[in-house]
């Protein structure tokens, strides 16, 4: 592993810039990852919304079968934080990488796993026990999941691609939704009916190890994070003019910062859990004498391909509009973007059959990737480097149980207490409008200085207190290297 400075202010004229070959293989490995992580969540969700309530809770009734089965989608989001708290604790200490290999391995063992368990009629209540118990392990792995795949893919950016190269790790959500949905889809066709609640439902689940394995050859290429190695070789006494800092306490220093972003994940994860937490298609598909509308569920499925791939392009964009603009003026549209997406959602799946899945999903799909593309960059920006894997993961982790956690659940109480999907389309504007208020709030932060430097001089406390303006705070692409005499001992060392 060859130890790496970016944006470092004390680096030597011998210093080496980072290859775009080096770049390639962070995004992909980085990608890889995050789509591992939501191909494992799109399936569960799914398979909560159509084949759980029958199979694992049918103690609870047909009344509350369905509620329970969707309240494990979102138990998962409560263990969430403290896998972000331990991954983001030991990633700021030991390196981003060796968290995301750990994160990915017990993620594809507890989704695995989940292809071969007993249901209750064979082994009784010890079946959803054990499924809340894999549920629990998906969620503490995936809270330490996404905050190193974004802090990899910006700190190794180049200065003016932040916003592009860190919306590579956001679009592992319609990746992951597009593999997913691709693979249900087939299975319906190939286990239509009976045999799919027989059987069919464990394959998708059995094929993530496969995934599992291409992710951890992928990872194995990339190196550590430049900005962490700037860390480590501060620790070592090594860059001249660099002293070490004492990290600072994350909620007092940072509360304000993790509260309103929590709210920017909070407005995105509420409408976007609409459609990965799987309801829309559990409307959709479900029969009508099981509460839903009776669309062919291979049709809902290759519609939901069709809006993944139109967030897929939104996501990208929005990334890369952040770069040319601004990341709150980016998001601060999208979530006009997203508002107008919701008004029609419901009204359009109701009466216009697969086409108005199709239409519906798609058209919420652009507001959800303008408002998700720039949010990874933003949220590794507002934090300094000593402490950013954990601001950022656990912010994420806090909003995602605030927006999207039981999104689904408020979904199914909404329609039960109040018989229309107005209730639903309200209570997704409100989260919407949470979002712009965080956006709206949050400090513009469109490329400045991200290297350990930037924080042990002072200057991210005088930038962050008002003191010290972005202008003056600009990182410079000619700083983005690697010192030539650290890379060559670490290479003499991995030889």
């Amino acid at each position: 592993m060859r130890p790496q400075v970016t944006n470092n202010a004390g680096s030597s004229a011998a210093a080496k810039q980072i290859t775009p070959g080096e770049r390639r293989r962070v995004l992909a490995g980085t990608l890889v990852g995050t789509v591992i992580e939501w191909y494992d969540f799109f399936i569960y969700a799914l398979a909560a919304n159509i084949v759980f309530a029958q199979l694992f809770f049918a103690p609870a009734g047909e009344e509350y079968q369905r509620i329970f089965s969707l309240v494990t989608i979102g138990l998962s989001f409560l263990f969430r934080p403290l896998g972000a708290a331990v991954a983001g604790r030991l990633g700021d200490r030991f390196g981003r990488k060796p968290l995301l290999v750990i994160t990915l391995i017990m993620m594809g063992i507890a989704t695995t796993t989940m292809g071969f368990l007993p249901t209750y009629d064979q082994i009784g209540l010890w079946a959803p026990f054990l499924l809340l118990f894999l549920r629990i392990l998906q969620g503490f792995s995936a809270g330490g999941e996404w905050g190193g795949a974004v802090l990899m893919s910006v700190e190794y950016a180049p200065v003016g691609k932040r916003g592009f190269f860190g919306a590579f790790p956001q679009i592992g959500v319609p990746v992951g939704m597009l593999l997913a949905s691709a693979v249900l889809a087939l299975m319906n066709w190939i286990a239509p009916g009976e045999a799919f609640y027989e059987w069919g439902w464990r394959v998708p689940f059995m094929l993530s190890i496969v995934l599992v394995v291409v992710g951890l050859f992928v990872r194995s290429a990339v190196d550590e994070s430049p900005v962490f190695n700037e860390i480590a070789a501060v620790k070592a006494g090594k860059p001249a003019g660099v002293t070490q800092v004492k990290p600072p306490k994350l909620l007092p220093k940072f509360g304000f910062i993790m509260f309103f972003g929590i709210l920017l994940v909070a407005g995105n994860g509420a409408a976007g859990y609409m459609i990965t937490g799987g309801y829309i298609q559990g409307v959709a598909a479900r029969p009508l004498d099981d509460g839903g509308l009776g669309y062919d569920p291979v049709g809902v499925q290759l519609a939901v391909l069709v809006a993944a791939a139109v967030w897929l392009v939104s996501t990208l964009a929005s990334g890369w509009l952040s770069d040319k603009f601004s990341r709150r003026g980016v998001m601060i549209i999208g979530w006009f973007v997203q508002a107008a997406g919701i008004i029609p959602l419901f009204e359009l799946i109701k009466n216009f059959g697969v086409a108005g899945v199709l239409i519906g999903t798609s058209l919420l799909a652009i507001g959800l990737g303008m408002t998700y593309g720039p949010q990874a960059v933003w949220y590794a920006e507002l934090f300094p480097a000593s402490v950013r894997y954990s601001g950022v993961s656990i912010s994420y982790a806090l909003g995602a149980i605030v927006g999207g956690a039981f999104a689904p659940t408020i979904a199914e109480l909404l329609m039960t207490s109040f018989g229309t999907t107005w209730s639903v389309v309200i209570y997704l504007l409100v989260m919407a409008a949470l979002g712009l208020v965080g956006a709206s709030v949050l400090k513009e932060t469109k490329d400045i200085r991200i290297d350990y430097g930037f924080e042990a001089s002072g200057a991210w406390e005088d930038w962050n207190a008002g003191r010290k303006s972005l202008s003056d705070s600009l990182a410079r692409e000619e700083d983005n290297k690697q010192p030539a005499q650290v890379s060559e001992q670490s290479a003499a060392a991995t030889r």
